[in-house]
């Protein structure tokens, strides 16, 4: 076979390597553009994209930016995540339906606590509430897909919203921000407006 004149087997070699390199680069760097324009454009990684993958993951993500700075800034305010289950006096409830919790998050102040548990439940858990919480002196009320119940009794404020999979739970103790549940509820739920 008669060689080209000008031409370096080796040298063909160490530059085809570094042309290999370069694209294996580009492939490792451009798979998170990747994954992020398939969520960009609703794609899910699981099969359906199940509801407990929507909405907030940490305590972080479940608050608006003034509730955050409101609730970050009140004197002695302290945050802990957890996986504890929810805090309520609807206790048979909360056992009957044995929400997935995500997170729950506890704050603490001088002003009293907050704890607030996001999770996963069956989708008939929103009528399911609506039908056991009166009973125990719970207000229900339906909007869309969200059934929002409520209950006070002297300090305690305590509220449970369900719906399309979604579980929402938040016990006030003296400590009641302004519009707390429906600030976090709205957080759980945008995923399905």
């Amino acid at each position: 076979m008669a060689r080209i004149g000008g031409r370096n087997v080796v040298f063909a070699w160490i530059v085809g390597v570094i042309c290999a390199g370069v694209i294996g680069a580009l492939a490792v760097l451009t798979v998170p553009l990747v994954t992020t324009g398939m969520g960009l454009l609703g794609g899910s990684a699981g099969a359906g994209g199940a509801a407990a993958a929507d909405g907030p993951q940490e305590c972080r993500d479940l608050y608006p930016e003034a509730l955050w700075v409101t609730l970050q800034y009140s004197p002695g305010a302290q945050l802990e995540q957890t996986s504890d289950a929810p805090a309520s006096t609807a206790v048979a409830l909360v056992e009957a339906l044995a929400p997935q919790v995500r997170f729950t998050c506890v704050w603490t102040s001088d002003a009293g606590s907050i704890s607030t548990t996001v999770g996963s439940v069956g989708t008939d858990a929103g009528s399911i509430a609506a039908s056991a919480l009166p009973a125990l002196g719970f207000t229900c009320d339906e909007s869309g897909v969200r059934t929002l119940c409520s209950r006070t009794d002297g300090e305690l404020v305590e509220t449970i919203e369900a719906g399309e999979g979604h579980w929402v739970s938040t016990s006030q103790s003296a400590w009641h921000p302004e519009q707390y549940a429906s600030r976090v509820g709205n957080a759980v739920f945008a995923a399905d407006d």
